[in-house]
């Protein structure tokens, strides 16, 4: 285990994120609000403790799949750490687990919150939360190895263990170059959605911070309301983006070059059907509650796309809409999103795997002899990849399970219990019942904050980062 390599890692994530408080600093500026001490103060022990850590360079610079996986946990929880100090420093969350929470939901674009309600907030503490997602969303470490001078393919571990999905492939030969061109898409998709916004009517910094948290499909907003006070072509606007976040940024690289066939893959079909037939069923479910046919069809395509995607945005209360809703929101809140995007869950592309498995194993059953390889898109697809869904959907049972337990002991319902690990391990923000877009996380303990923190940044990470750190094996030189 390279220890060096990790500390001084670790302490160019503490630079960045020095440099990231920069916007909420900036924020308070512009409106002449005391937290600006608070963000300055904050940055300044962050860039402090950087520059120490990183000082002595390490003299072997190598990481092996390992060091990957310890780097990608540990930066995620130092992140939150740290980021949740303006959140306790300023006051507006007394509790340090609560502010660990909320920092936590934020970079790891869940969107729960503590807060009751956010309108009295400052603006600097709401535009830190909304960037949270921002800087979350695509994946910190992803931003830094555009900057790192790592060589020999050894950032690739790095990638591989944040990015979402089964399976990590590059854009271009040199892994900078492809974290380059991520991140010029999210960040071009960012400023379109701001834009739009703008166009629509609404204020510039309530589209900004819409903008920032759409893109990281976290849900953190600026109203009581979420975006059920905005009007139908800002909801629309929203409920477009919220989808095109949640589809693999591939898709977005290969339409540049036109190459449509490897832009809509099967995965992307899937995800897009998963959507439509969601929007019409629910649509249908509950056109006796609204006044006319498109305003159904309206709340239920906002919905579907930000449980999907899980951005967690809200129009309306959906834990008042009828069962066979409710039902299939909390179907949607496993699904997820594509690979390779911002969006949690459990990926369509890891369903498409295990249904493609379950066929081939029918199918030997009735022809035993038969040697079948599972194809997507006409790919092969590794052993390696599919002996490592089938562990991750072990795991994710077995993290589900325990959470659920020790959410029990706080002694509500089952279906907050229920929806509430779901929606923390698949990153989408709001649950049923107690845990329901009207509602917020405050009234859990906070030994089950902790495991719902847990749940967040295993979810973010698709578990094994943070299964690892409680390995004895992984800390062995």
């Amino acid at each position: 285990m390279n220890y060096r390599m990790i500390g001084n890692i670790l302490g160019w994530l503490l630079i960045f994120e020095s440099i990231f408080l920069a916007v909420p600093l900036i924020t308070a500026v512009i409106f002449w609000e005391p937290e600006f001490f608070v963000f300055l103060g904050t940055a300044a022990f962050c860039l402090g403790a950087g520059v120490l850590i990183t000082r002595k360079k390490p003299a072997n610079t190598t990481l092996y799949s390992r060091e990957g996986f310890v780097i990608v946990a540990l930066s995620w929880i130092v992140l939150s750490l740290f980021g949740s100090l303006p959140y306790f420093i300023s006051g507006v969350i007394p509790s340090f687990v609560d502010s660990l929470f909320e920092a936590a939901s934020g970079f790891t674009t869940m969107g729960a919150t503590v807060f009751p309600e956010v309108e009295s907030l400052p603006k600097s503490i709401l535009m830190w939360r909304s960037f949270t997602h921002w800087i979350g969303g695509m994946g910190v470490l992803v931003f830094i190895m555009a900057f790192l001078p790592l060589s020999g393919g050894q950032n690739m571990h790095i990638m591989k263990a944040e990015s979402p999905g089964p399976s990590v492939s590059k854009l271009v030969p040199h892994v900078r170059t492809t974290a380059l061109l991520l991140y010029s898409i999210y960040l071009g998709l960012t400023l379109a959605e701001f834009i739009a916004l703008l166009i629509c009517g609404m204020d510039p910094f309530e589209a900004i911070n819409t903008a920032v948290s759409t893109a990281g499909t976290g849900g953190f907003g600026v109203r009581n309301d979420s975006m059920g006070g905005y009007s139908p072509a800002i909801q629309i606007v929203v409920t477009v983006f919220m989808l095109m976040f949640g589809i693999n940024f591939n898709t977005y690289f290969f339409l540049g070059k036109f190459k449509l066939r490897e832009a809509f893959t099967t995965e992307v079909i899937v995800f897009l059907i998963i959507v439509a037939s969601s929007i019409a069923i629910i649509a249908v479910n509950i056109s006796g509650i609204y006044a006319d046919t498109g305003e159904s069809v309206r709340h239920s395509a906002f919905t579907v796309a930000a449980v999907i995607s899980t951005t967690g945005f809200s129009t309306e209360d959906f834990n008042l809409w009828p069962e066979l809703s409710r039902s299939i929101i909390v179907m949607l809140m496993f699904v997820g999103s594509c690979a390779g995007s911002t969006g949690g869950g459990i990926k369509v592309s890891r369903f498409l795997i295990l249904f493609k498995g379950i066929k081939k194993e029918l199918d030997i059953l009735v022809h035993p002899k038969q040697v079948k390889k599972i194809k997507i898109d006409g790919r092969m697809i590794e052993h390696d990849v599919v002996r490592s869904v089938n562990v991750y959907m072990v795991c994710y049972v077995l993290v589900f399970a325990i959470s659920m337990l020790v959410l029990s002991f706080d002694n509500y319902d089952l279906i907050t219990n229920f929806t509430a690990v779901a929606a923390a391990i698949n990153n989408v923000g709001p649950g049923l019942e107690l845990a329901g877009p009207a509602s917020n996380y405050s009234v859990f303990s906070e030994p089950t904050k902790i495991i719902l923190i847990f749940d967040m940044l295993a979810g973010r990470l698709e578990l094994f980062p943070m299964l690892l750190l409680f390995s004895p094996k992984t800390w062995r030189k």
